[in-house]
């Protein structure tokens, strides 16, 4: 199966790459995901954090800030034994080549990752029971619009410290806005500002131990 045309070449990431695969974005100096394990920092943080896949049921929605290398997406469908929904808003979506060579460094989701791959380019993309729709652009612009509702969010933008627009306080009220009651959403950052925010959109928000090297993550709940 061949894939599409990549969508919007112009918006194609400038990256750099680490040892054991790691992709790093030079325009924010970050790292797409854990040198220290990308997937096990994936299910610890996301579907942990979401209680998934406990809580998927026909229909779920799972929307999130930062698609990067779609390793979320892969890491859901892995575990998705229901049809589910993914909407990933990304700013900088990355070349089918870029993917493809991020995807080497998780050989498990092999199978996943090149369903993904054929179908970038798509308005939806099947990966296993995952349909994922991808929303490119400023997510300042593009959120706003959003008329959906989501059980869960994927919170993965690169780190409010070097990426400060997509964690104001204005997108994080989208999110609450944007999410159904009983929602919940994960992120790898406890920065005290993210939290604040989150709080005001809506959102119980607590902690627990992060992944790796990192003393702790955010969590919460829209009651």
């Amino acid at each position: 199966m061949s894939a599409l045309p990549d969508p919007d070449p112009a918006r194609h990431p400038q990256l750099e790459w680490r040892e054991g695969g790691v992709p790093v974005s030079t325009r924010f100096d970050d790292p797409y995901f854990s040198l220290g394990g990308g997937l096990a920092e994936t299910r610890h943080v996301f579907l942990d954090g979401n209680d998934l896949p406990g809580r998927l049921r026909p229909g779920f929605h799972v929307a999130e800030l930062g698609f990067g290398t779609g390793l979320n997406c892969l890491a859901l469908a892995q575990v998705a034994a229901v049809p589910v929904t993914m909407t990933s808003f990304e700013a900088w979506p990355m070349s089918n080549a870029q993917l493809e060579q991020a995807h080497a460094a998780f050989p498990e989701l092999a199978d996943l990752a090149a369903r993904l791959r054929a179908g970038w380019g798509g308005d939806e993309i099947q990966v296993g029971q995952v349909r994922l729709r991808l929303v490119i652009g400023d997510v300042a612009q593009t959120l706003p619009d959003w008329q959906g509702r989501a059980d869960a969010w994927f919170l993965d933008g690169f780190s409010p410290a070097k990426n400060h627009e997509m964690w104001r306080d204005e997108i994080m009220a989208h999110v609450g806005r944007c999410t159904a009651a009983g929602g919940t959403f994960a992120t790898y950052t406890a920065a005290g500002g993210v939290r604040r925010a989150l709080a005001e959109a809506g959102f119980e928000v607590s902690r627990r131990p992060g992944f790796g090297r990192k003393r702790h993550m955010s969590l919460g709940r829209k009651p």
